[in-house]
């Protein structure tokens, strides 16, 4: 397998000549070209790991060929050559986005080692490239699973403030999927190539907090000036998500504001400012705004944290979407485990997972299902493989009757509820008129009467 393929530019016929026998021998792919202008039609319909060009060339310099290239492929290692070397050359080069500078005439195995230094530098592009799609097709929106409205207004947000730099509130419920939309946030903007850089404000000391956030200057042993970055430094050019932004003391309250209105910060100890361009998303599963009735968040934090807000549903509120996100996550489940034989829960146990409060939203129903996949033996996963939570009959009731409205006739309420059950128990003892009364506790007698007054037939 070739180790990598270089494209060679030089006006030189010979140095083309000695450089493609040299790298070919060491298995590269080589393409040779004597004409310095034909590089960036060459470039625009294929594609190259390393370049190597010479400096002096006619019509086109070997830095405007540089400048060009880090231009419109910056990922493109460049090599430069050139029978002029100087030190004040060199610098100037790598100054200018040149990965090495080789002096004509060149030792082979300096040059080799040169090109496989790029190689390698190339490789590492194409890696993070790699990684920098599966992140963006990870958290774009539409891997936010659901077709309830709540769902499809959530995306057509997060679409709309992707392409600003407007600072985002996520509101809502533990585990409802916050954090999932604030790199939805982040891999849909211009920002996606920088970092994404999350905080839980609720995992730390005030004083431990603010250390992670703002980094530190402190004397080292040695006399001079040690330094660590912290959170906001790293996501400068990005993303910063602060994770539960409610907890935050009121100290670090009013020095978060001071970074926002004068986009820079100092470290702890540091006596400098440093500029600072970051895109701000927060969440918080509080009412932020009965907070700063009460005195423990500020007002001008909480108008510039909330410049648009995000509320995410429960996963009571879009109880439909349970079965996409069953399916969804025995997929992924299957996919990350590399499981061969798909395991799927029964139509009674989604029933009862439908009909299940879940107070953890879909973090707990994420962790049911893993549970259930690992823990059950046989693919079809029915009632009796569930936690006792979701089994549990009361809970079942009290779930169902809160999707009934506050406003209603009990009486016709009460008898559209016996009729369904009724219904139900008729189905389940497949239309054997004693079987349902059995199931329901009541007489042969009273059953029958039920299914004259609800007008219910055998079928």
């Amino acid at each position: 397998m070739s180790q990598g393929r270089v494209l060679i530019i030089d006006d030189e016929k010979n140095y083309l000549l000695i450089l493609e026998a040299m790298l070919l021998d060491a298995e590269y792919d080589v393409i040779t070209l004597n004409d310095p202008e034909m590089v960036q039609a060459f470039l625009d319909e294929s594609e190259v790991d390393v370049v190597i060009t010479d400096m002096k060339m006619p019509k086109l310099s070997g830095k405007e060929v540089l400048q060009h290239i880090k231009k419109n492929w910056p990922r493109i290692p460049v090599l430069m050559m050139t029978a002029f070397g100087t030190i004040e050359n060199a610098v100037d080069i790598m100054r200018q986005g040149a990965f090495d500078y080789i002096t004509k005439p060149f030792a082979n195995d300096e040059l080799l080692l040169s090109v496989q230094n790029a190689m390698e530098l190339a490789k590492a592009h194409r890696q993070y490239q790699i990684l920098q799609e599966s992140l963006e097709e990870r958290y774009s929106t539409h891997q936010v699973v659901g077709k309830t409205k709540l769902v499809h207004n959530i995306r057509h947000m997060v679409d709309k403030v992707a392409a600003s730099r407007t600072s985002v509130l996520i509101s809502g419920e533990t585990g409802t999927g916050k954090e999932l939309i604030a790199k939805a946030i982040h891999f849909s903007s211009s920002r996606k190539e920088q970092p994404f850089v999350a905080v839980n404000c609720l995992m730390n000391h005030t004083q431990s907090l603010e250390k992670e956030l703002f980094g530190e200057e402190s004397v080292g042993v040695t006399g001079t000036v040690a330094i660590k970055r912290g959170r906001l430094e790293l996501a400068d050019q990005g993303t910063l998500f602060l994770n539960e932004v409610g907890s935050l003391s009121l100290e670090l309250q009013i020095k978060l504001l001071r970074v926002l209105q004068e986009k820079s910060f100092e470290r702890i100890g540091g006596t400098d400012s440093a500029k600072l361009d970051l895109r701000l998303v927060t969440s918080s599963t509080e009412d932020l705004a009965l907070r700063v009735q009460n005195g423990t968040f500020r007002e001008d934090l909480f108008y510039a944290l909330n410049v648009v807000q995000i509320p995410m549903p429960s996963l009571r509120e879009r109880r439909e979407d349970i079965p996409l996100l069953v399916a969804y996550f025995i997929k992924k489940f299957m996919q990350e485990n590399e499981v061969a034989h798909a395991k799927n829960f029964t139509q009674e146990a989604l029933n009862y997972m439908n009909g299940y409060d879940w107070p953890g939203n879909i973090r707990q129903l994420q962790n049911i299902i893993e549970r259930c996949l690992v823990m059950c033996v046989h693919n079809d996963i029915g009632v009796e493989d569930l936690p006792p939570e979701i089994r549990d009959e009361d809970a079942q009731f009290k779930s169902a009757v809160d999707l009934l409205p506050v406003a209603m006739n009990l009486t016709d309420t009460l008898d559209k509820i016996e009729a369904a059950i009724v219904r139900r128990a008729l189905a389940r003892a497949e239309f054997v008129q004693s079987r349902a009364g059995e199931l329901l506790g009541i007489s042969r007698s009273l059953m029958q009467y039920k299914l004259k007054k609800y007008n219910i037939t055998g079928h």
